[in-house]
């Protein structure tokens, strides 16, 4: 089967990837086929400008979790990126990274607001993930001020998080949010590495969610990496997900969703993850065989297509 009939019945259809297909991915690009890479804000680091989302390994074979992470590696990805509350992900990724540790980028996060449960969700993530240190850790999906204030209060899960860069059980430190009032007050906190957030077209025109925060971090002169670059609406009430570790509607029309990852790195940013489908994140890797600035037509037809989205996220 060829490449793009494989990934067009895969990625919009409900065809499972198989270690075959993995194996032969990529055997028909370009010969000087390379991901760019790009600094993260003042860290030096240089990322691949797509990450690969740790969670499309949930309730994976390990096998398959090795093959996934073999080929990305073969095809210059070196930004990994997991979680705790992504299942059985830590687990899968651990021993599938193990021989190419030395020449990635690890990112991890802890949910937990308290030091204590941060703590421990720290040391268990370098279990699983079989490393002696992240590269990056993050406080994850900092969703109100509330919880922001919570991570910063006397024994706050920060607390471990400056203690643990001391200890050089971690790097950077960075944080993601789902909140544009919990992004702005993180950083007025403390000075983040990086932050992860939501950058995608219909919640940038459309829901005034991203912008704010955007410039604030690039001010800052931190490390902006994007989630939900490829997304398109939530889910409506009763509708089925797509796929069980994609919580939201991605983009399934192909021209759009390069468009869309377009629109996310044509600025300031450093890397986009795409949506926890591993047939989506191999379309990303795709998409990099001959990929450009967004035009200002792009532009246009991606504006009015947010006049008719619910953005997966809008700022009140």
């Amino acid at each position: 089967m060829e490449r793009r009939e494989f990934l067009k019945n895969s990625t919009l259809g409900t065809l499972g990837l198989s270690i075959p297909a993995i194996r032969s991915f990529g055997n028909n690009f370009s010969a000087d086929y390379q991901i760019p890479r790009r600094t993260l804000g003042k860290t030096g680091e240089k990322l691949s400008i797509i990450g690969f989302g740790g969670i499309m390994l949930n309730d994976n074979p390990q096998e398959f979790a090795n093959e996934l992470v073999a080929k990305a590696y073969e095809l210059g990805v070196n930004y990994y990126d997991v979680a705790p509350s992504y299942g059985n992900a830590e687990e899968r990724l651990g021993p599938a990274l193990k021989p190419y540790r030395n020449n990635c980028f690890l990112a991890c996060k802890t949910g937990k607001r308290d030091a204590a449960g941060a703590q421990e969700e720290l040391e268990n993530s370098l279990r699983l993930l079989q490393t002696d240190h992240f590269d990056l850790y993050q406080l994850h999906a900092l969703s109100s001020v509330e919880e922001v204030e919570k991570v910063f209060a006397p024994d706050g899960a920060m607390q471990v998080f400056v203690k643990a860069k001391q200890e050089g059980k971690v790097k950077h430190l960075g944080f993601s949010a789902h909140s544009v009032d919990a992004a702005l007050l993180a950083m007025k906190n403390f000075d983040f590495d990086s932050i992860l957030f939501p950058l995608n077209f219909a919640c940038w025109n459309a829901g005034d969610f991203g912008p704010q925060v955007y410039a604030e971090a690039e001010k800052r002169g931190m490390g902006i990496l994007a989630l939900k670059a490829m997304a398109l609406t939530r889910l409506a009430d009763g509708e089925e997900k797509f796929y069980k570790n994609v919580w939201y509607k991605p983009i399934l029309d192909e021209e759009i969703m390069k468009m869309a990852l377009k629109f996310t790195l044509s600025k300031n940013i450093t890397a986009a993850v795409p949506p926890g489908k591993n047939t989506l994140f191999l379309k990303a890797l795709e998409f990099m065989n001959d990929f450009g600035e967004i035009t200002a037509e792009e532009t246009n037809r991606l504006k009015e297509l947010s006049n008719v989205t619910k953005p997966v996220f809008m700022h009140a």
